[in-house]
């Protein structure tokens, strides 16, 4: 009986450390609250960017992984390594998380972006099947199959249905299933959102104005839409009202009522008033560096949605990482929570076909660069 007594508490202990954990990502506690948009520019440019936020712990997202051609893949399962098996067509490269070999993007030498968002309480993979090892894979595998199997949206769509997402625990996210939803792109403009629920059942969305949040679900977020059909950035006209004419404080009346706080929804409506408003853009890298002017609108301090008592010891921002990827050029940029300078790989300039597999760190020391302009005389 105490045998019993005990098995059954320890399953209780870890079914509410399971359940804590899910609440406390749906409120919020744990912030893992990107935001993705895309600007085209006149000369045919496409950029994808987005912010990476993970107030958890450094998921050293700084790192970036490179992947040449014809590697040997094999997909995870909740068996093991026994998944799907594929060998690459085409080199990319990957943020990573935790030394994983996927993370929250990546990009690939023909211009083709997957991105992974964040999608809790709402997400819901495959159920697994022994029997359906060999087509069956992880969130990250099918992040990585994506980049490394095809060069458009609509090739990654025509084959969807040959794979199943299965959920893998991972020890490095709290041993919990990983929800998320895909942004795919490619250098013609054409993009989409591919979510997973229901126990596997692909749903693919046309993008609004390119932009992406997490929770709930893509097709909530296009209806809620609704609700901000009064914003404008022209600046409201004065009133009279008897003998008083009432004018706007100042610029930017027309947004009054945009929410400002963190929440996907809020951030969803947010960027898509930035992007819909984007002023007029002559290049691609000119694409690049207004997004990264638009997504320090998006950035999260990290004291601002965890109680001072919650604060993770050594990160010093919840938005670890901000992304741009040049499409047309094939050129992926970024900076982190280390260092805001901007620093870029270009695969334009890479040959996958003899280029070793490797990961960059360029933030090794993890101390933000300033540059001293004092005068001395």
């Amino acid at each position: 009986m105490n045998k019993i007594f005990k098995n059954f508490k320890i399953y209780l202990i870890k079914r509410n450390l399971c359940f804590g954990l899910l609440m406390l990502i749906l409120s919020g506690e744990l912030t893992f609250a990107c935001t993705g948009i895309s600007l085209r520019s006149k000369d045919g440019g496409v950029v994808v960017s987005r912010t990476v936020e993970w107030a958890l712990s450094d998921a050293q997202h700084n790192k970036v992984l490179i992947v040449p051609r014809a590697k040997n893949f094999v997909a995870q399962t909740p068996d093991g390594n026994n998944g799907k098996t594929w060998k690459s067509k085409y080199g990319f490269v990957t943020l990573t998380a935790y030394g994983q070999p996927f993370g929250p993007d990546g990009l690939n030498e023909e211009g083709l972006y997957v991105g992974l968002y964040y999608l809790p309480g709402f997400a819901e993979y495959a159920v697994y099947k022994p029997s359906n090892a060999k087509k069956s894979m992880s969130v990250g595998d099918c992040m990585q199959w994506m980049l490394s199997s095809f060069k458009t949206v609509e090739e990654v769509l025509q084959k969807m249905d040959e794979i199943l997402v299965v959920g893998v625990n991972n020890k490095d996210f709290g041993e919990a299933d990983l929800p998320f939803h895909f942004k795919i792109a490619d250098p013609s403009g054409n993009s989409k959102i591919i979510e997973i629920v229901n126990e596997g059942e692909i749903k693919v969305y046309e993008p609004y104005l390119d932009v992406i949040t997490n929770s709930p679900t893509y097709d909530w977020h296009i209806l809620n839409q609704r609700n901000y059909l009064h914003l404008s950035n022209k600046a409201k006209q004065a009133k009279v009202f008897g003998d008083y004419q009432i004018v706007a404080n100042g610029a930017g009346s027309g947004l009054i009522g945009l929410p400002g706080d963190f929440t996907p929804t809020s951030r969803f409506v947010r960027a898509a008033a930035f992007t819909a408003s984007c002023r007029p853009l002559d290049s691609s890298l000119e694409a690049v560096l207004e997004s990264f002017r638009i997504l320090d609108n998006f950035n999260i301090p990290l004291g601002s949605n965890l109680p001072e008592s919650s604060l993770p010891k050594g990160i010093v921002s919840a938005t670890q990482l901000t992304s741009a990827s040049d499409l047309k050029e094939k050129v992926y940029y970024y900076h982190t929570m280390w260092n805001r300078q901007i620093r870029k790989i270009d695969l334009s300039k890479i040959d996958f076909s003899k280029l070793r597999e490797q990961v960059i760190d360029d933030d090794v020391l993890k101390i933000n660069n300033i540059k001293n302009l004092t005068p001395l005389d």
